[in-house]
């Protein structure tokens, strides 16, 4: 069968491999439909994911068809159905999965990560990685776990409708913050340095936008929330200077919530930390609950699926696309890949 494979830094090829056996106890074989590229699957591409290997197969944004079904799979999973994955394990034993994170779990491998995804015709899961939707198409069941890291981040937040959200950064999964944190009802401000995207996060959700380039963060921040500063903070970039602007921005008591990572290592004002007494988290992958929301938003049909998905392209071109996607990353927000 046919899958993509990142054999190497900067180069990405379609190759044969094995079809997968038969489905296991509780196991589905699954068609794959369509795959979304993840920022992750950009920096293996590069090179510089530490977690990765050569050679792997990326993608663990799916939707699918289940093809056949293994012994032991409750009859809620039956064949034709289609369905949306969970990418990540859980070891069951470590710190986190004993305190019931198991989105953080120490030994944690995800598809196209630390092990081989699913942008490659058929796939095995495990039945509990299984979600589904009757009324969400390929396209969206696909776009359903970037999502989930944004929803995810919000719940770490402890985002109410009484919060000011700042969210830094507006490609996918700022976009997912963004619309995590409106579905709470919310006061969003979108923070970027592109207009587009600053737009195309107000169609998310975003209640209000700064262009950071082209006028003072501080200045409007304080103008927007009278001088407290927003409740809540997080950061979908990955830079130094956004790590720090959310402890010199955000309120006394506030929550800071990081999702990126920065490139670099970080030069603090630790006083902050103290005098305003902050609660700052870090936000991992996303739990079941996180993907039951993302389905029931993107169910309501508030969410702007077609304008996220920048392009879709054939399993044959997606090695062109990723390296398309290096060479101008920002200009694109999501590519789908679809195997159909």
């Amino acid at each position: 069968m046919k899958a993509i494979s990142i054999t190497e830094a900067n180069r990405c090829e379609l190759v044969d491999i094995p079809e997968p056996a038969a489905p296991g106890a509780g196991e589905v074989r699954l068609k794959v439909r369509q795959v979304g590229y993840c920022g992750s699957d950009l920096t293996s591409f590069r090179g510089l994911n530490p977690m990765v290997t050569y050679p792997r197969i990326p993608g663990h944004e799916i939707g699918a068809t289940i093809e056949s079904v293994g012994s032991g799979v409750p009859e809620q999973w039956k064949v034709g159905q289609n369905v949306l994955v969970s990418p990540y394990t859980s070891c069951g034993q470590c710190s986190a999965c004993k305190a019931g994170r198991f989105n953080t779990c120490r030994h944690n491998e995800t598809m196209g990560v630390q092990r081989d995804g699913a942008l490659t015709e058929y796939v095995n899961i495990t039945h509990e990685k299984l979600f589904t939707s009757d009324k969400l198409s390929l396209a969206e069941m696909a776009l359903v776990e970037p999502l989930t890291v944004g929803f995810h981040a919000v719940s770490r937040g402890e985002t109410t409708a009484d919060d000011t959200v700042v969210v830094f950064g507006c490609g996918a999964i700022g976009l997912g913050v963004i619309a995590g944190a409106s579905a709470r009802k919310a006061r969003v401000i979108a923070v970027d340095i592109d207009d587009e995207k600053l737009a195309l996060a107000k169609r998310c959700g975003a209640t209000d936008s700064i262009n950071s380039m082209a006028e003072s963060l501080n200045d409007r921040l304080q103008e927007m929330t009278g001088g407290e500063g927003p409740t809540v903070m997080i950061e979908a970039v990955g830079l130094p200077a956004t790590f720090k602007a959310c402890v010199e921005e955000i309120c006394f008591a506030g929550r800071v919530v990081y999702i990126g990572y920065a490139k670099a290592p970080v030069a603090y004002e630790t006083k902050f930390f103290v005098m305003k007494e902050l609660d700052i988290r870090g936000s991992r992958n996303a739990m079941p609950e996180d993907f039951e929301a993302v389905i029931a938003h993107l169910e309501s049909g508030v969410f702007p699926t077609d304008e996220v998905i920048t392009k879709t392209v054939s399993l044959e071109d997606a090695p062109a696309a990723l390296a398309a996607w290096s060479e101008n990353p920002g200009e694109i927000t999501k590519i789908h890949v679809t195997l159909d």
